[in-house]
């Protein structure tokens, strides 16, 4: 975190440590303080991208794409799909603005003008939730939308989803989709930071504009009517899936430190190998 990061430089300046720190949140203004580190993890191009337009020498910058697979949370957890209605349409997220989510509530307002048997559930919690409960109820396809709430693991919903959508208008790297593609939903996600990037630049999710409900309600008509194109998309998600297992990116940034090290002047070197021995 920023406050970490700026509590820990002098220590690590004045002790010859390197310090490590990665960026998430990089449309914060207050993430340029991360680039105090020795080493600046970015967690998608596009983050890598704004920290070196904030000034973060390339030298220092590394990109480690997030990525959820066999990681410790998965131990133990449902594998019993979530007895959704058929076709289901999933949004895990918090609810506040940078998700996007009225945006998907006014696309599923056009696609059920002509499909409405097509049912949105909608898992997470958020300062918003009254306030889009309220938007929904307002709806004409207001009875085709359940809040699901909080929930510790999402994954069964995404087991008995059809197709995940997330309509982020900022998002750096967002976890949600590597579980979503783990879970071989059929995807939909907005072209905006690091979710084309998750979504192999479209080879395994449809990108659509953020901010644009009728291009979202598009994309989804065209799964929900077309059962046949959701199996497609199924298959898709799972193409090059193995770059977001948690294995890879343990290695890379494992990597980070090493190369951290590695940059330490022989006289920091030294006073580090000292301080080890007493």
């Amino acid at each position: 975190m920023m406050t970490s990061a700026v509590l820990a430089f002098p220590v690590c300046r004045l002790s010859g440590i390197p310090l490590i720190t990665t960026v998430h949140n990089e449309f914060e203004k207050s993430a340029t303080l991360m680039g105090l580190g020795t080493r600046v993890i970015a967690v998608s191009d596009v983050v890598g991208a704004s920290m070196q337009k904030r000034g973060v020498p390339s030298s220092r910058l590394r990109v480690v794409l997030n990525g959820t697979i066999g990681s410790a949370r998965s131990d133990g957890r449902s594998e019993e799909p979530a007895p959704f209605i058929s076709p289901s349409i999933l949004f895990v997220g918090g609810l506040h603005p940078r998700k996007g989510l009225p945006d998907l509530l006014q696309a599923l307002e056009i696609v059920h003008r002509s499909n409405p048997r097509a049912h949105l559930y909608i898992v997470g919690d958020g300062p918003y939730r009254d306030a889009y409960k309220d938007m929904a109820s307002k709806l004409a396809c207001a009875s085709a939308v359940t809040f699901v709430g909080s929930t510790t693991d999402p994954y069964p919903y995404m087991l008995g989803a059809d197709i995940f959508v997330l309509p982020s208008h900022a998002d750096p790297a967002p976890l949600v989709l590597s579980e979503a593609r783990e879970a071989r939903c059929a995807v939909i996600g907005t072209q905006v930071d690091g979710i084309p990037q998750l979504l192999e630049h479209g080879d395994a999710g449809i990108l659509v504009p953020p901010r644009d409900p009728s291009a979202l309600a598009e994309a989804l008509i065209q799964f929900v009517e077309n059962p046949e194109k959701i199996d497609e998309w199924k298959a898709r998600s799972q193409l090059r899936i193995e770059h977001l297992t948690i294995d890879r990116v343990a290695r890379e940034t494992m990597q980070v430190y090493i190369s951290a090290l590695g940059s330490r002047s022989p006289a920091e070197a030294a006073k580090m190998e000292q301080s080890n021995l007493v």
